[in-house]
């Protein structure tokens, strides 16, 4: 099957070469490649090629479809969510309003054991259903790759309906998906006073099962003052490991935790959120390969500060931006209106936000090989917008939905 889209107004995120980037850092944020008044020819699920309109001559091809005023641009790659869960927090909204602080709220038993005690309560098969759902939503808004956590379970029995659930999605929808196992996400109500004993339970039981069915690529931890240590996150990361789950780290949301530094001393692949980042977190980057994954939509609706993502670009460091999608600090998986924030509020340019969610976003799932460039033999998982003449409209058109048609896989959904 080969399907023709020409006469494209912007075809964005291109790679000419065979040697394809795997991540964008610094500066060179600032460029995204694209070619004008083009083309690209699908192939089954692959990118067979593009150039130029008065370059074409493949006429061989099944289906056509007209992108004139249009850009073309790959699917967000979105690689932090908590997607799956049970039921939103509204009332915490109303709560943060009336001046409690989201780890006000925590300590109160909301927050993340709020949502652990009402997943608990959910059968797999309704939870599956909201969690699909939610899934068809992003989609629509142009996301074709997604990172999604466990860590609303907090016992054996919850981790596992949540990682079995998302092994389901993967497998009945054409989105790409990586799964984080996350119970190190809080403390259990029963394991308050006794937190040592809770980690021992994640290392002793839940890893080897999560490992023995292969429902997990990573091992993610929240690293912060008040939840888990820097040596519970050593401690887990070590054991995670042995299992062969690489990992990602919440790092830096509320205080400086030393999230960072112990995220690149073992090698994770991102630490996510960030909004304390100083001169010894930078320098901690700086030293090895983890990508700083910024999720300034979870700092918009808490109120807190944002990342200083400018001073992260400017020491020369990649920036990956993610959604954060989950039912207490972030109820919105919307990309583009991500993109609006990160321009507004952490001063990045169009240009950087693109690359944020594009091959920043896939790197940040070890999909950069496949996915996040338009480049021949990646997948085509592509976004063809609305009627617009370049891409700094997306962010500037805020709140609204830049996506016209949705191509995963070399189909339109």
């Amino acid at each position: 099957m080969r399907t023709l889209i020409k006469h494209i107004q912007l075809l964005c995120q291109i790679e000419e070469t065979t040697t394809q980037k795997n991540i964008v850092v610094g500066k060179n944020m600032s460029k995204v490649p694209s070619l004008s008044d083009s083309w690209i020819l699908i192939e089954d699920e692959l990118i067979h090629s593009f150039g130029k309109m008065s370059e074409i001559n493949d006429n061989q091809y099944d289906t056509e479809i007209n992108g004139s005023g249009r850009l073309v641009l790959p699917a967000w790659c979105d690689s932090h969510t908590h997607l799956v869960f049970a039921a939103p927090r509204e009332q915490e909204f109303e709560d943060r309003i009336k001046g409690l602080s989201y780890e006000e709220i925590a300590h109160r038993g909301g927050g993340i054991l709020n949502s652990a005690q009402k997943l608990n309560m959910m059968d797999e098969t309704e939870l599956y259903n909201q969690s699909l759902q939610r899934l068809h939503e992003v989609i629509a808004q142009g996301t074709g790759a997604i990172e999604i956590k466990s860590g609303y379970g907090l016992n054996l029995e919850a981790e596992l309906k949540m990682l079995r659930v998302i092994r389901k999605l993967k497998e009945q929808t054409p989105v790409a998906i990586k799964a984080s196992f996350l119970a190190a996400h809080a403390y259990p109500l029963e394991y308050k006073n006794n937190k040592k004993a809770y980690v021992k339970l994640i290392i002793d039981q839940m890893l080897p099962k999560v490992a023995e069915e292969q429902l997990a690529d990573y091992m993610d931890v929240f690293c912060e003052d008040g939840f888990f240590s820097v040596q519970d996150t050593e401690q887990l990361l070590e054991a995670a490991y042995k299992y062969g789950l690489k990992p990602k780290i919440h790092a830096n949301q509320l205080h400086y935790s030393g999230g960072v530094q112990v995220g690149v001393k073992h090698n994770a692949i991102s630490v996510d959120h960030l909004e304390c980042v100083g001169d010894a977190e930078i320098e901690s980057l700086l030293s090895g390969n983890t990508i700083p994954t910024l999720l300034p939509a979870a700092a918009f609706f808490l109120g807190i500060q944002y990342q200083p993502a400018r001073k992260i670009i400017d020491a020369g460091l990649p920036v990956c931006l993610a959604s954060d999608y989950n039912p207490g600090s972030c109820p919105s998986g919307n990309i583009p209106l991500l993109l609006s924030i990160a321009c507004t509020q952490l001063k990045m340019t169009p240009e950087e936000v693109i690359n944020a969610v594009t091959i920043n976003g896939a790197a940040a799932m070890e999909l950069q090989k496949t996915h996040g460039t338009i480049a021949i033999g990646k997948k085509a998982n592509l976004i063809i917008t609305r009627p617009m003449n370049n891409l700094a409209y997306i962010p500037y058109n805020f709140g609204n939905n830049p996506v016209e048609r949705m191509m995963l896989n070399g189909k339109m959904v």
